[in-house]
């Protein structure tokens, strides 16, 4: 990066560190974060600062938040007894955005990976079952994404949770295959939750 002074090509080089930022992203990023006012880079500062100092999981169902429980875990409104099981907090953001789940999440904070050496000991499966065994939930609808890691899990977990005398029901494909819930807009995650199926 010589074409770059020291602290601009340091600028880029963490910058592209970021999932999905390359090169000319984070030179377009650099650039921008350059050319803005100081105010605007020390409120950009401040609130990634705020991030990692005030956000932690929930100690109910992992999602990240600020507060324990979180507002979806102490909301008395929705549907204690449907559970949707996804594997990263981003997962629960994109189901709250189609506005047609009203039950509560659990978050796995990761999928089976057996070629990444995640194995289910490595997610929240235990602290899963031992929400199951309350006897509040009915239903566990697996919301994993539909790619090899994701049904692996989803196929793991349905055969610990049957025996439970819990339904057991997947997201319907209207996620396609390979695909991430994150990238799915809200009218697929709405026929993919109304399409489940029982495992």
């Amino acid at each position: 990066m010589r074409a770059f002074a020291k602290p601009l090509a340091k600028l880029i080089e963490e910058l592209t560190k970021m999932p999905g930022i390359g090169p000319k992203t984070g030179q377009r990023l650099a650039y921008y974060i350059l050319q803005t006012s100081r105010e605007n880079a020390s409120k950009l500062a401040e609130a990634i600062l705020e991030v990692k100092d005030k956000i932690h999981t929930c100690s109910t169902c992992n999602n990240f938040t600020d507060k324990d429980p979180c507002g979806i875990c102490s909301d008395l409104s929705r549907d204690a007894a449907t559970l949707a099981v996804v594997a990263e907090p981003r997962d629960v953001a994109a189901m709250e955005r189609s506005g047609e789940f009203k039950g509560i999440y659990h978050v796995l904070q990761g999928l089976i990976a057996p070629m990444e050496g995640i194995g289910p000991e490595d997610l929240k499966i235990r602290e899963l079952l031992e929400r199951i065994n309350t006897g509040i939930v009915k239903e566990v609808i697996i919301a994993t994404n539909p790619n090899v890691e994701g049904e692996a899990t989803a196929i793991y977990l349905s055969r610990l949770l049957k025996p439970m005398g819990v339904k057991v029901s997947r997201i319907a494909s209207g996620i396609p295959f390979g695909g991430d819930l994150d990238y799915a807009d809200e009218i697929t995650i709405n026929r993919a939750i109304e399409g489940r199926k029982e495992l």
